[in-house]
């Protein structure tokens, strides 16, 4: 055993000598209304006995109120930065313009004070707020800048559901963490073998004999968990990202990776007062290559020393001791049968399919880099002013996310819910059926989800998609993409490049057969977009690997078109007749 290793094992026996009883656990404070007013401050939290650990938090010493805000309200923020750092606020899941969406572009400098207003569009459901600056996410994130969002709306409120906060509705923020001998929160490290819930470590939550609502958020760096209660009985899985599923789903398990959330109804009438359970995560389940299974790599290549050291790895721990009490007033004491049906996007009309590939930086890491990153999407990192995808407003997309790594990675995309059409070429299971914004791909993995971008273009100002393991995103593991308005890009007339590239037939009524030629004609295609004679894009398609592509333009309208190939950066431009 490495003197390294022996230090960390004497450092855990030393902070679990300090957490010997159990917490009851914190509840953050709410705010709710139209205009919220948030402090980014440094504080001092005592996480290990008496010992101060420096932390970050909004409006307080550590992670931030819950906000309550109900759908179609127009609503203003003032953030103000304290740190003498810059930051940002990610209003993670939210479906807002891109000036206000909180990412990497809208730096808040330290002393400055950021205020976006947007009116409230996504359904009702759990959502959290977080940072989301270059390299600084990580940290910033550890130290506590994160908070709860629960958005409320009229469909939500028709159904019998526990919604009284703090009462029978309770939030949990799940975290890991590792401090170091000094009692301050590292980062970059497998060794974060001390969990907690809402910043509690060792919590216990008093929850009345009826039917309980839990709000369940992953904000740890890296950790994915497996919830399950301590007995194995069922609970009722009812919303996912973004909103109700169309019917509770009776489970015992439920895994919840970096970024998500899940709303979950626990019944708690089936306990005597004063009866004590647990919730727990099952990581003994986890299949391998997810961070918090017992192993991630290969014999040959495995992750960085202190995950195997890691005592919350690869095995079953208890996260929240429930306690059960008296039922509250007005107890909600049956589980619905049904909620509104989530209809899924069709891909029959679908305007461009993507491709978005996670990979290992070998150049700059070697071998090592298949577990250890720095990882890649499409073979390049992030830059904060290069674009990585243009799409189009009100288009229907399909997007295709493998996984090349030896590594699980919860992919999350701004701006958007989608639906997963399949994994592996198989329906996904009933929990990922719901509208999402994050999803586990694990290694060698294909998923498929399908949405259509609405309401906001922008030309200039991009969104962001990642993955949301924090020190991967800090790393680079980053893309960027623009939302524009087809009505406002067109194809011009000159450099039209009759001479290298070839469809036939041409006029066409069902099929044509795209052909690059000359110089060109070994390089794979980008893209291929199709745009009407108004210069308005119809179609698009991405990542196409040969140099011939059959197109069917049976759905076109008859009249004239403008075909444009992205070929070595290059656009060529073809015109073909639709009969």
């Amino acid at each position: 055993m490495s003197v390294r290793i022996q230090i960390a094992f004497a450092l855990i026996l030393n902070l679990i000598s300090q957490i010997n009883s159990q917490t009851a656990l914190y509840i953050p404070d709410t705010l709710s209304g139209t205009n919220f007013s948030l402090t980014v401050q440094t504080g001092t939290k005592q996480f290990i006995g008496s010992n101060n650990t420096p932390t970050y938090g909004y409006n307080g010493n550590f992670l931030g109120p819950t906000l309550i805000i109900n759908k179609g309200d127009s609503i203003t923020f003032n953030v103000k930065n304290t740190l003498t750092q810059a930051t940002t606020v990610h209003w993670h899941g939210f479906h807002v313009a891109p000036k206000n969406d909180g990412g990497p572009h809208q730096i808040i400098n330290a002393g400055a004070t950021w205020s976006p207003s947007f009116k409230m569009r996504n359904e009702a459901s759990t959502f959290w707020y977080h940072p989301h600056g270059t390299g600084k996410t990580e940290i910033q994130i550890s130290k506590g800048l994160a908070g709860m969002i629960i958005v409320r709306d009229s469909t939500e409120r028709s159904y019998t559901l526990p919604r009284r906060y703090n009462v029978d509705d309770f939030p949990l923020i799940v975290q890991s963490r590792v401090f170091d001998v000094f009692y301050q929160v590292s980062t970059a490290t497998h060794e974060d073998s001390i969990n907690m819930v809402n910043g509690t470590i060792k919590p216990f939550l008093q929850v009345p004999k009826q039917v309980v609502r839990l709000r369940l958020l992953n904000a740890a760096a890296d950790r994915t968990y497996n919830f399950g209660l301590s007995d194995n009985s069922s609970f009722y899985l009812i919303a996912s990202d973004g909103g109700l599923l169309s019917q509770p789903y009776q489970t015992n398990r439920v895994r919840l990776s970096t970024g998500e959330r899940v709303e979950i109804l626990v019944d708690f009438n089936n306990y005597n007062i004063g009866q004590q359970l647990y919730l727990k995560s099952y990581a003994s389940e986890l299949p391998k290559g997810i961070i918090g299974a017992d192993s991630v790599g290969t014999a040959n290549i495995a992750i960085s020393e202190g995950y195997y050291s890691n005592p919350l790895n690869g095995v079953n721990f208890n996260v929240l001791r429930f306690d059960v009490i008296a039922q509250a007033l007005n107890p909600v004491t049956i589980i619905p049968t049904a909620f509104s049906p989530k209809v899924p996007l069709l891909e029959a009309g679908t305007n461009a399919y993507r491709k978005i590939k996670f990979t290992p930086d070998t150049v700059t890491s070697g071998q090592q880099g298949k577990v250890d990153g720095p990882f890649l999407m499409n073979n390049k990192p992030f830059n904060m002013d290069s674009i990585n995808v243009k799409t189009f407003l009100n288009k229907k997309e399909v997007w295709t996310l493998v996984n090349k790594t030896m590594v699980a990675h919860p992919f999350h995309i701004h701006d958007i819910q989608f639906f997963i059409l399949d994994i592996n070429g198989n329906l996904p299971p009933l929990q990922y059926q719901g509208l999402k914004d994050v999803i586990l791909v694990q290694p060698n993995d294909s998923i498929r989800f399908i949405a259509k971008f609405t309401t906001f273009a922008d030309n200039n100002v991009p969104y962001m998609y990642h993955c949301h393991l924090l020190h991967h995103e800090d790393d680079g593991m980053m893309g960027t993409f623009l939302v524009q308005d087809p009505n406002t890009i067109g194809i011009k007339e000159s450099n039209i490049n009759q001479e290298l590239l070839e469809i036939f037939p041409n006029p066409s009524n069902e099929k044509i057969i795209l052909k690059i030629t000359n110089e060109y004609q070994h390089e794979s295609i980008e893209s291929i977009s199709i745009y009407n004679s108004l210069g308005m894009l119809i179609l698009i398609y991405d990542s196409i690997k040969s140099d011939q592509h059959e197109i069917n333009v049976s759905s076109l309208p008859v009249g004239f078109y403008t075909l444009k190939v992205k070929v070595r950066g290059q656009d060529l431009k073809i015109k073909f007749v639709k009969e």
